[in-house]
Formats: C-alpha cells, structure tokens, sequence
C-alpha cells in the first residue's frame, strides 16, 4: 500500500528510509546530506563501498542501523553516476527493480521513498511517481510512504548527530564576525549577507582560504557552503542541507555556546579582531541584503577593474538585475563609503 506523506522523512515512522545518493561517495547536499548528518556511520560505509566500486546505478547499498527504536535499515539508493550528473529515468526504473529485491529480502514491512530522482537529479515528479506506483504500490504486506518533492524540512528539524568539529581560528574568526554583526543589524544575517561578511574579512587580511569569484549576488566563495556544512547544527543553524534557493534560505543564527566558544579560540588573536571591527566599521549604515551585496559588488569591481574613472557604470554593468536594483546614488555612496573607510583598491591589509 502507498500513502503520500509530508514533511520529514527521516522523522518517519517506518522500519526502513530510503536515501537518494550518487556512486562516487559524496553526500554534500540535499537529502543525502540530510542522512549524512543524522547516520555519520552509514555514510562512512557508504563512502567505503563508493571507493572500492561497490556503489552503482540498478544496484542498492543497504545499511543497518543497530537500532532499537526508529528505522532498522537503510537503503542507499543510486539515482546518479556524479553528483554533478543528472539523474535517468530508465536507472530509477532499474533501481526500484532492485529495491523491491532489499525489501522482500530484509523482510521490510514499511519504508519511506523520498523523491527519487527529482530536484537536483532534474527528473519530473510527473515521471517518476507513476514509476514508484507501478513498481512498489502492489507490494504485500508493505506499506510505502512516498514525499513527494516539497522542499526541505527547516534547519532547526534535521538531525545531526556527527562529531562537533574543531573550533579552529579562521572558524572562530567567522563566527565573531556574525555574532557582532547580528548585534549592531538587529537582526539574524541572511546566507547574501554571510557571503559579503566573509569576503569582506578575507580583504581586510584573515586567511580564510575562501576561493571567491564575480557572482549573480557579487562575490562569491562555493567553499564557504563547504564550510558552512561542517558548522551546521554544531555552532550555528539556518543553512540546512544547502538546498533552498538564496532567496528561500533561512537567516544564519549561532547556536548557544558558539560565541563564547569563538572567543576562547581568539583570547590572544588582536589582530583577528581589529579584522573584525575593521568589517564592522566598513558595512555600519549598510547592513542589510541590499546594503552588503552593493557594497560587496562596488568593491569587487573598483579592485579588478583597470578603469577606474567608471567604476559606478561598472558596478551597474554586472548584470541585467544589478543595473535595475542598484541606483546611480546608491553605487556613487557605496564607492564614496568605500574610499573614506580606507578599503580603495590599493589598501594595506592588516598583518
């Protein structure tokens, strides 16, 4: 019997889950993510059989959980080659012929099937619940509760029960800079605002190691997502499983002990807090959204342009949505803030 349901499915109450995942071992967004967090162990199996080549398309990695209450198994369930490959129907189709092997053999009674497929493996939910239907909703004795693609559960609703990571100095140096910034904004920063912090850090001299590029929201670092995973659930909360758009994202708020944690790891590092202040003095009458990517994108601009008499046609130049957005006064002010701040083009960094 299948049944629609919502919300999470790893809260599902159900002897098997069933877990979308790629055949090279990576498990860096979405779902899988998801799994990752909440069955550390599972996705160091996983990851075993990926590097072995024992992770395949038609093929399913099954993994007990040694549980006593929730889920006994879990199914990792191929839906892609790389995790930058798009998805197949014809390998879905193979894939819940082999499913249908696991649950007769693990004598499974219930499961929980997310979308297979769908969302970033880019196969129409219109394609592939007709496939799970024909080959799961006829199986005896079973009951299959399929979700249907609805977006992520919050941040706050996933488990994650890995190890809390080291609170190293550049982590440190990031979380200071979001505490003090969500005290003088008021308010929680959003994942645009978190980018241009950063980056803004990285400029004033902090070694980050952030790999930053000219961006839709201005600059951004795809490590930063990296490293904002490893935070997730540990000393902050809102970035999730990477996988809202940045306009659905929610804020980034540090969870409690995060602060004085970041502090311990700075007593002696002067030098990491006047970075701090120096960010905080630069983006102060600017922080918001709007205010930090024009900001951000100003400055990106005025330091990798030769021309630097037409720096503000530049910055409208970017794109379509930033010549629309951003106005000429807005650009002139952000350029103007810029230069009497001391962050021109040819500013000496702190060491």
């Amino acid at each position: 019997m299948i049944r629609v349901a919502h919300g999470n499915l790893l809260d599902a109450d159900v002897e098997a889950l069933v877990n979308t995942v790629n055949t090279v071992g990576v498990m860096g967004k979405g779902i899988a993510l998801q799994f990752k967090r909440a069955y550390p162990a599972m996705f160091k199996a996983y990851a075993r059989a990926a590097k072995t080549g024992q992770i395949a398309l038609g093929q399913m990695h099954v993994w007990e959980t040694g549980q006593l209450d929730g889920p006994r198994v879990i199914v990792n369930f191929p839906t892609k080659g790389h995790w930058k490959s798009g998805s197949k129907l014809a390998d879905i189709e193979r894939g819940l012929d082999a499913l249908v092997e696991v649950i007769a053999s693990q004598g499974i009674r219930s499961i929980a099937v997310p979308p297979l497929g769908c969302g970033n493996g880019g196969l129409r939910w219109a394609d592939v619940e007709p496939l799970i239907q024909r080959k799961l909703g006829q199986l005896p004795g079973v009951e299959v509760l399929v979700y249907p693609p609805e977006g992520p559960p919050s941040a706050a609703a996933m488990v994650t029960r890995t190890r809390r990571p080291r609170m190293t100095h550049s982590r440190a140096a990031v979380i200071a800079l979001l505490d003090e910034y969500t005290r003088y904004a008021g308010e929680e920063p959003t994942l645009v605002e978190v980018q241009k912090l950063t980056y803004f850090l990285q400029e004033a001299g902090e070694p980050l190691k952030l790999a930053f590029v000219g961006h839709h929201y201005g600059p951004y670092a795809d490590n930063l997502r990296h490293a904002l995973v490893n935070l997730e659930g540990h000393y902050l909360s809102g970035f999730g499983d990477g996988s809202r758009p940045v306009h659905e994202a929610e804020p980034i708020s540090l969870l409690p002990g995060a602060e004085e944690s970041a502090r311990a790891a700075l007593t002696q590092e002067e030098v990491t807090a006047e970075r701090v202040q120096r960010v905080l003095h630069l983006v102060a009458g600017f922080e918001s959204p709007y205010g930090l990517e024009l900001l951000a994108t100003a400055h990106w601009v005025w330091t990798h342009t030769s021309d630097t008499e037409d720096v503000a046609s530049a910055v409208r130049a970017w794109s379509p949505r930033k010549e629309m957005l951003f106005t000429e006064r807005d650009v002139t002010l952000a350029l103007e803030t810029l230069a009497a701040r001391g962050w021109g083009p040819r500013t000496p960094v702190l060491v």
